[in-house]
């Protein structure tokens, strides 16, 4: 009994550090993206984009 606890307890301490393991890896394949495009944005020339609706009517109160 004393042997199905203790490889239980092992079992559960395992199962959270390959689920940690997981997170870690999936978070460093995001940050790499997210560089990725940052990188991309800086590179590419921005242009001023004119607002839709901005400038096409004048609210005026008398």
């Amino acid at each position: 009994m004393e042997l199905n606890a203790m490889m239980a307890s092992q079992l559960r301490s395992l199962q959270s550090t390959v689920q940690m393991s997981v997170m870690n890896k999936a978070l460093s394949m995001n940050a790499n993206v997210v560089t990725d495009l940052l990188q991309g944005m800086d590179n590419q020339s921005v242009q001023a984009v004119v607002h839709p609706h901005k400038g096409q009517t004048v609210d005026l109160k008398a």
